[in-house]
């Protein structure tokens, strides 16, 4: 089986992917001070609509001349807990719990170098599912909240499930977007009870047995989450698919793509639409200043999902359709968050960070909402409040960028970033 992952040590530590496809349709910032990658897995082809899924993430990789001061926290003299390479700005459990405001005290500028106090909530179940088996999972994560100070996993809060009962083979793409998913879950909520349930394949087929399975197990845990980082372009038959989003006290998230356009499971009514924004930090100290839309997020209206009741009070933007992404989080791989998966530490961007972490939010506001519908029915009444999302006024993404972030809902960022717990 050929290795998809070919390893090269950048700054002693952080991975180059070398079959990953450089680069992406509007280049992706290489001034940023690096490049960006694109897995294989993340790569829809033809002949995959509406049989086969794709991740949702990208790599960045740091110019290794482009940051002097970054070298491993061990050759220097400060704590072990924080980023695994100091002097660079990418996203920790704590610098984005600041910017989202899930942690007390707020340090000024949420300095992801100097910002410790992690999310601190969290209950019940929150079940991820992926494709393929990912043998390191319990290892990365104990590695992964070892540095940043989470509590570690243990077999009564961390459990792998085989959805066809038996071990899938092992794909080195879907272990980085498995081990992005299950750490910025736990990041979210370290106190819920994380399950990775792995499909048998990318397959639609084989990841809704997943679903299923997943339906189950949050079910019998009291209630939950379902995070779905993977989806595909959309298909006449989608619709058909949709009851697998329906289980009584368990609430779905899924990606909105990382490309322009409209993907499902992301455009399911039954789901909560997560899309992307980036992450403006001043250049020099690493001072947060704003989140902006990613210009790569997915989003638009569906071509097959009517508009749901929830999307009544934006039916001037949406139409007659259903809308997509409902609600944003970061995604720029540029201003990407750190994701372990043996040996190596990763910089990872794309819609995939924003289903897991969202899915965290979720579970660690503790309302624990009967239905995805009831939720979102509660997320749309804080359109325009403040004090419950961050309304993304800049920007643009879709098709030609034709599609503007600005006041109130749009196509780019849905109402709006986290605030806190509340109205979630």
């Amino acid at each position: 089986m050929r290795r998809l992952f070919t390893t090269l040590p950048l700054l002693a530590g952080v991975a180059i992917l070398g079959a990953f496809a450089t680069g992406d349709a509007y280049g992706e910032f290489a001034a940023a001070g690096g490049h960006v990658e694109i897995p294989d897995s993340s790569i829809e082809l033809p002949e995959h609509i509406g049989i086969r899924a794709h991740t949702n993430f990208k790599v960045f990789f740091p110019n290794a001349g482009g940051m002097a001061n970054a070298l491993p926290l061990s050759h220097q003299a400060k704590p072990q807990i924080g980023p695994p390479y100091a002097g660079y700005f990418f996203e920790t459990p704590a610098s984005l719990g600041c910017i989202y405001q899930l942690v007390t005290p707020l340090v000024t500028g949420c300095d992801p170098n100097t910002a410790v106090a992690n999310p601190p909530g969290g209950a019940k179940v929150i079940a991820v599912v992926d494709a393929y088996h990912y043998p390191t999972a319990m290892s990365d994560l104990s590695v992964f909240s070892a540095q940043f100070g989470l509590p570690v996993p243990t077999n009564t809060n961390f459990e792998v499930v085989y959805a066809s009962g038996r071990q899938p083979r092992v794909n080195a793409d879907w272990n980085v977007e498995e081990a992005l998913d299950i750490e910025w879950a736990h990041a979210m909520a370290p106190a819920a009870k994380i399950y990775l349930v792995e499909a048998a394949s990318a397959n639609f087929s084989d990841l809704l047995t997943a679903v299923s399975i997943a339906n189950s197990l949050v079910k019998s845990g009291g209630g939950g989450e379902v995070s779905m980082s993977w989806g595909g372009s959309e298909f006449p038959a989608e619709t058909w698919y949709d009851p697998y989003f329906t289980q009584s006290g368990v609430v779905y998230f899924a990606s909105a793509g990382d490309s322009p356009g409209v993907i499902w499971p992301s455009a399911s009514t039954n789901v909560v639409s997560t899309g992307g924004t980036s992450v403006s930090r001043d250049a020099t100290t690493g001072a947060f200043q704003r989140e902006l839309s990613w210009q790569s997020a997915g989003g638009g209206p569906s071509a097959y999902e009517p508009r749901p009741g929830y999307q009544t009070g934006i039916s001037a933007v949406v139409q007659s359709q259903r809308g997509t992404p409902d609600v944003a989080a970061d995604a720029d791989p540029t201003t990407g968050v750190w994701v372990y998966s043996y040996p190596y530490w990763y910089i990872v961007g794309g819609t995939s960070v924003a289903a897991p972490v969202w899915a965290g939010i979720a579970n660690s506001a503790g309302r624990f909402a009967p239905s995805t519908q009831s939720e979102l029915a509660t997320m749309y009444t804080g359109l325009g409040d403040a004090s419950v999302f961050t309304d993304i006024t800049a920007g643009s993404c879709g098709p030609n960028q034709g599609y503007l972030a600005g006041a109130g809902w749009d196509f780019c960022t849905g109402v709006g970033s986290p605030v806190g717990t509340v109205g979630k």
